[in-house]
């Protein structure tokens, strides 16, 4: 029995081989080329009809024709057509390859495009996508050998218990490739809905539709994994127990990551602190560049990242610079001395600051003698700029420049520090 089945995948393999020296593989080849070029005619009108709107980093589309996943799907749903047809007539060689190496393409390309769209493009992402792509190709390979009524036969035969059930290898492997299919399919929903709802939102609305991006995630991977665990054929009011155990863990072990992630979503829910806004904790000031469901991530003008913990945001003291007004005050002390003339330093150093673009005109730069310094009198220059997010230190480093360019062209001295020493006399020499 088993001697006959192991021929009879050969026996198909060298038919199946012999008909490529038929007329009507040209045939085929044909009809193929055909479909290529009609799934590259519908990819083009798609694009045109849709213009310069489409997002190079969209999963159907894709940053050229061949990109995406529509080209590849298109072609599939056009060669089945096509071998539909060209059943009636003769007997295929050619499409009998095609359509294993179509339908592996479009895993990977799903796979891949779905997992870079969802997840940074980091190592254990191409990892995942590695793996994927080589047990599409391999299940390719044995699809057109005919070998995998083989295989699979043979995993059925490798079984153990577990409980009062019976689990075999094949079970196993197609219940893997179930999730992740349903978790797929949740992460393209999510990463559709998410783009959909983020590409127009600025300010306070980019804030409350993160929350809802986050939250529909959340909420499309947790159904998704009960579907998949429910394809496979796990019980799940078995899982009661484990729901209980879980409670128990973030009520006990667990309490400050489940409290991160609900000071998430307060913070995106009250908009207290907004993508974009000038903030400061502790001594690291900074621009909310993500807001994410466990963390915050904060910018420095310095071009360094900090990770905040949300409930750090919610139980310690935050400074929010740009909360109601997205204008930021700044201001430099300057140092003349005694006998400078202070109407024309006043003028000078308004000139200085209100020189800049960047400088608003309303409210405008201010002047103010603020005290008598040790080595002369201090000047303190005030502005508002509209713009933090483009540097505050190289701007200060601009009006700093411009107010000693302004005073060596007038002849005011910026003093040094001065020390009188007094010698009494008598003394002895030092």
């Amino acid at each position: 029995m088993s001697s006959t089945t192991s021929a009879r995948p050969i026996d198909d393999f060298s038919a199946w081989l012999q008909g490529f020296s038929q007329p009507g593989v040209l045939v085929e080849l044909a009809a193929l080329a055909l479909c290529v070029l009609l799934a590259l005619g519908l990819v083009a009108l798609l694009r045109r009809s849709l213009g310069g709107g489409i997002d190079p980093r969209s999963i159907l589309f894709g940053r050229s024709l061949f990109d995406g996943v529509l080209f590849p799907t298109l072609l599939l749903g056009l060669s089945y057509i096509a071998r539909a047809l060209l059943l009636k007539w003769a007997p295929l060689a050619a499409f009998k390859v095609v359509i294993p190496v179509l339908v592996s393409l479009v895993v990977i390309r799903v796979c891949v495009k779905v997992m870079r769209a969802a997840f940074e493009e980091t190592a254990w992402v191409r990892a995942v996508e590695r793996t994927i792509s080589w047990v599409a190709w391999l299940a390719m390979v044995l699809w057109v050998s005919g070998l995998l009524p083989v295989v699979l036969a043979e995993m059925d035969q490798i079984s153990w218990k577990v409980g009062s059930s019976q689990i075999s290898l094949r079970n196993v492997i197609e219940g893997a490739i179930t999730a992740g299919g349903v978790l797929i399919l949740s992460l393209w929903v999510s990463s559709a809905i998410e783009a959909r709802l983020l590409r127009s939102a600025v300010g306070g609305q980019l804030s409350l539709r993160k929350a809802i991006s986050n939250a529909t995630r959340a909420l499309l991977m947790f159904v998704g994994l009960l579907v998949a665990l429910s394809a496979v054929g796990i019980d799940l009011t078995a899982l009661s127990v484990l729901g209980g155990a879980v409670g128990v863990g973030i009520g006990l072990g667990l309490q400050r990551l489940a409290a991160n992630y609900v000071s998430g979503f307060v913070i995106l829910a009250e908009r207290s602190m907004r993508i974009g806004d000038i903030v400061r904790v502790d001594t690291f000031e900074g621009r909310i560049t993500d807001i994410n469901a466990r963390y915050t991530v904060i910018r420095s003008l310095a071009g360094r990242e900090a990770i905040v913990p949300n409930e750090t945001l919610i139980t310690s003291r935050v400074e929010n610079l740009s909360l109601a007004d997205p204008k930021v005050w700044q201001s430099t002390v300057v140092s003349v001395a005694y006998d400078s003339d202070v109407e024309l330093v006043t003028r000078l150093l308004l000139e200085a600051a209100g020189a800049s673009p960047r400088v608003l005109q309303d409210p405008g730069p201010s002047v103010a003698m603020t005290a008598f310094g040790a080595d002369g009198l201090e000047f303190t220059v005030g502005y508002w700029l509209a713009d933090p997010e483009n540097g505050q230190n190289n701007l200060k480093s601009e009006i700093n420049r411009a107010i000693l360019k302004s005073f060596r062209s007038h002849g005011i001295e910026i003093p040094f520090p001065q020390r009188v020493m007094h010698v009494a006399k008598g003394a002895p020499p030092v």
